[in-house]
């Protein structure tokens, strides 16, 4: 077979939009199935008449026999030696979040029919850890929109050679509310000439052309975006060598309202040679 993704990570985490995602890119997939029974499905996947050369599997906690997670690394290896491209996706995202998505949806969660959600989130986190462990690609789906989740998996799916260019998240956000977990790297714009201390714009966002034109009009603005595009220039294509699918590069000031959502749009423009998604995380914050 000539490329198979193993899909895994918490429920709630949007394993079924990935799923689907890969699906209709042109993957097989097969949801569910346990560790022990891949090969079985690789060499059932040889003989067949279609000739299935793209497969995706979904691995989870699902499974009935949860200790052969913990023996997952030896399959992994084998499966390696069964494909000429395998990739383990470890789908994830904060505890807030799964909470308020099996809220949303009215389900129960695989482990918390008899104890209650945080328990049964924390339990799957403990089981999954392995698995997580030995990932290529770690995906946060927290903040991520279903169109989000779809562009970095097909990044991941687009090609078979491991130098592929990754696809670039520019995330803003407020270092009083913490800087983000996601981030590949995280630059800080603190720096910069900060709109909130104008009272016509401290109302204002980093969207806005009065916002930008003020940020920007600082040649301490210019010359940080041109040092650091020339710095991400060089750097991104190591990544790709390396393999990397996606890259998320966290951009913050204070509040996450102007300045790092100012830089993040231009740093999009500026790099429009990689496909990107811009994130404002703390732009709606008080």
């Amino acid at each position: 077979m000539e490329r198979i993704i193993i899909l895994s990570g918490l429920s709630g985490s949007g394993k079924s939009t990935a799923a689907k995602a890969l699906e209709d890119l042109g993957f097989f997939c097969v949801d569910n199935l346990p560790p022990e029974l891949l090969f079985s499905f690789i060499d059932l996947c040889g003989k067949s008449l279609t000739q299935i050369k793209k497969a995706v599997v979904v691995i989870d906690i699902r499974i009935p026999v949860k200790d052969t997670l913990y023996d997952f690394e030896k399959v992994l290896g084998k499966i390696r030696e069964s494909a000429e491209r395998v990739d383990l996706v470890f789908l994830e995202c904060s505890d807030e979040a799964i909470v308020k998505r099996y809220k949303e949806t009215r389900r129960i969660h695989p482990l918390g029919a008899e104890k209650p959600l945080p328990e049964g989130i924390s339990e799957e986190k403990r089981i999954l850890s392995n698995i997580r462990e030995l990932s290529d690609n770690r995906i946060d789906t927290t903040t991520l929109s279903v169109h989000d989740l779809k562009a970095i998996v097909a990044k991941i799916a687009e090609t078979t050679d491991n130098k592929q260019t990754p696809l670039l998240t520019l995330l803003s956000f407020g270092y009083r509310y913490g800087v983000p977990e996601d981030a590949d790297l995280v630059f800080d714009v603190r720096f910069l000439k900060n709109p909130h201390f104008t009272e016509s714009l401290r109302d204002l966002d980093g969207t806005t052309d009065k916002v930008v034109d003020f940020v920007m009009s600082d040649k301490a603005s210019q010359e940080f975006l041109e040092k650091l595009c020339s710095f991400l220039r060089f750097l991104i294509p190591k990544y790709s060598e390396e393999g990397k699918s996606y890259l998320t590069l966290g951009i913050g000031c204070t509040g996450g309202k102007h300045r790092s959502v100012v830089i993040a749009g231009a740093l999009s423009e500026k790099l429009s040679e990689y496909s990107a998604i811009i994130r404002h995380r703390d732009i709606n914050k008080l």
